[in-house]
């Protein structure tokens, strides 16, 4: 009798235990990621903290290991920076790196992390030059630990809610051709020439993406996704998540709902028509995203969701290492004790990923698939036509993307850019050859299921 019961009692556990695990749950973390008095931000040193800046995110549950996305207040996570965080998370939600995604919005009045640049560099003597490694750390911790709780507590999901909405007069093309084809201006995100202010906006995506998570009629939590640099002003010292941040506290705070934003492909796009660096219109552009945003909560349709159309793909890629990055030069800088710290800091980065392209090193471009939506998770400072590219593709699904990511690449151009000239594609800020395009492309068509386009920017 009594090995009946327990035989009963087996049958029940393993029962309950397959019912969770087909139950679609989300959990929310959210931790402190304002760096301590004197730890460097990305450009200056830290004398306070003007507004807090966040490490947040999702973990879904119930569709085979847990899927973890997160997004940091920090101007970039690159190479070491990027697999300490994916294993950090993946550890505390049981999972594996490659269903971890990083990303950061790009603040520049906000750290930077590469734990394998910091490596090269203390071996040398050198310590803390780019990022205070210490603070870096100790984020990961604290962001692990709130990522058990999460997924402790976290809540029944039953739709999927998507809307989208218009931001007025924020985002700009920050490259200006002129008639031979040729970048003629740069439109800073801080533009104080008027005549430069005064070409149109150009190529951009003016509209905020929004996915949230319901158990019923209660909403559990918000990712919204808007491609833009996220600079008003900066080099303050004061740790800032600038307006984007802004706009999402603002949001989270007139719902009562945890949001978490995401920078989309905005590595050619910038506040510059509409903004002079003044320090009034931080908050003008914050507002203005949230009403984007509003716009965006406002016109969500909800549909029903369950574990069997949430999915988690990714497609490996290697990237083509920029041409002008030289390995032997780059470990002179690194080498020399006598060079600037920040000098050496930038060719520890830059020596690293020319290894990692060297051994063919891949970096994970992964695709969330929540129903009719799909949310492409990109590296570095993506052009917008990616994303463009993207939503005329699937033009019958709904399709966000995070760009952002696997920092160390730099600035991420079309093909066509590379021979158009400007800042974006120059050796000091892209460290990928023209081939990306191709590479990207052909891993978003296949993660979409959809045909890539011949070329992006023509």
């Amino acid at each position: 009798m009594f090995s009946r019961l327990l035989t009963l009692l087996a049958a029940t556990l393993l029962f309950c235990s397959s019912t969770l695990a087909g139950e679609l749950r989300v959990g929310v973390f959210d931790v402190d990621a304002s760096p301590p008095v004197g730890s460097p931000l990305a450009y200056d040193p830290t004398i306070g903290v003007q507004t807090p800046l966040s490490c947040r995110g999702i973990v879904i549950a119930g569709t085979g290991d847990p899927i973890v996305l997160c997004a940091v207040d920090w101007i970039g996570i690159s190479n070491g920076g990027q697999t300490a965080f994916r294993e950090g998370l993946a550890a505390a939600a049981g999972t594996s790196p490659h269903r971890v995604a990083v990303h950061t919005l790009h603040q520049h009045d906000a750290p930077r992390c590469d734990f394998a640049a910091e490596d090269l560099l203390s071996e040398r003597g050198l310590v803390g030059a780019g990022f205070d490694p210490a603070f870096c750390r100790d984020v990961i911790h604290r962001a692990s630990t709130a990522v058990k709780t999460a997924l402790k507590n976290a809540q029944p999901v039953s739709h999927v809610g998507l809307g989208s909405g218009t931001v007025e007069q924020v985002a700009s093309n920050r490259r200006i051709l002129g008639p031979d084809g040729k970048v003629q201006f740069v439109r800073w995100t801080a533009t104080k020439d008027p005549k430069i202010a005064a070409f149109p906006a150009g190529t951009i995506d003016p509209q905020v993406r929004l996915i949230s998570f319901w158990n019923g009629e209660k909403p559990i939590a918000a990712l919204t996704y808007y491609a833009c640099h996220p600079q008003s002003y900066y080099r303050t010292g004061m740790a800032n998540p600038d307006f984007p941040g802004l706009a999402r506290n603002t949001r989270q705070a007139a719902t009562g709902v945890p949001h978490i934003h995401f920078d989309g492909a905005g590595g050619n796009i910038g506040a510059g028509k509409w903004n002079d660096g003044s320090h009034a219109n931080r908050q003008v552009l914050a507002d203005r995203v949230a009403a984007g945003m509003k716009l965006a909560w406002e016109h969500t349709k909800k549909s029903p969701l369950t574990a069997s159309n949430v999915a988690w793909a990714v497609e490996p890629v290697a990237l083509p290492v920029g041409k002008h990055l030289d390995e032997a030069a780059l470990q002179q800088i690194v080498d020399d004790r006598n060079a600037k710290p920040d000098d050496r800091y930038y060719a520890a980065k830059k020596l690293t990923w020319v290894r990692r392209c060297k051994v063919g090193d891949t970096i994970d471009i992964g695709c969330l698939t929540l129903g009719p939506a799909r949310v492409l998770h990109m590296p570095g400072e993506l052009f917008v036509e990616y994303q463009l590219a993207a939503q005329k593709m699937r033009s019958d699904l709904f399709v966000a993307m995070a760009a952002y990511g696997e920092y160390a690449p730099g600035y991420i151009g079309t093909e066509i850019a590379y021979g158009q000239g400007g800042y974006e594609t120059s050796p000091g800020a892209s460290q990928v050859a023209p081939e990306v395009e191709r590479v990207l492309m052909n891993a978003v068509a296949k993660l979409l299921d959809a045909q890539a386009p011949e070329a992006l920017g023509k």
